[in-house]
């Protein structure tokens, strides 16, 4: 359990636990209306479009994290526009590079078979489980905000 609460950055405990085998593939990118609850937390009108982020944490061939990144179009402005640009590049990496990011709302949630997130979350590897653990994180940089989901697939929260 103390990967759900860690409040340092999750790619570079997975760094140190993986090495040069740490990778992040790109499951997708796409501007959509955010969900009711993650409006509230950006503090964003629930029409306007943010973009969503979905990647995979791997260590070697094995996906040991889903991440759903969700990024408000007034965070993509200015000095943080290149963040649609991250491709196979680790969020955290350029998030916890700022000193005057904060961490905020953290929210743990035992996510079960019947939750849309949890196929999402599994897609793509050989986990059989009844249930995933995951975090969201309402991260500010400044006046610029974002919300970060992280879904430890099985054995991740073992070691």
């Amino acid at each position: 359990m103390s990967w759900l609460r860690d409040q340092g950055s999750l790619t570079r405990r997975l760094v140190n636990r993986c090495g040069p085998d740490f990778s992040v593939r790109l499951v997708g990118q796409q501007w959509i209306k955010p969900r009711i609850e993650e409006a509230l937390l950006l503090n964003i009108p629930p029409r306007q479009k943010v973009l969503l982020r979905q990647v995979q944490l791997l260590c070697g061939a094995q996906v040991l994290v889903y991440a759903r990144s969700i990024i408000p179009l007034q965070t993509l402005r200015g000095r943080h526009r290149h963040l649609k640009y991250l491709g196979d590049k680790p969020l955290g990496g350029y998030l916890f590079a700022h000193p005057d990011l904060i961490r905020d709302h953290q929210q743990i949630a035992r996510i079960l078979p019947k939750d849309p997130l949890f196929d999402i979350a599994l897609s793509g590897s050989r986990h059989d489980c009844e249930c995933i653990w995951g975090r969201r994180s309402l991260f500010r940089i400044g006046a610029k905000s974002l919300l970060v989901s992280e879904f430890f697939l099985p054995g991740v929260l073992r070691h």
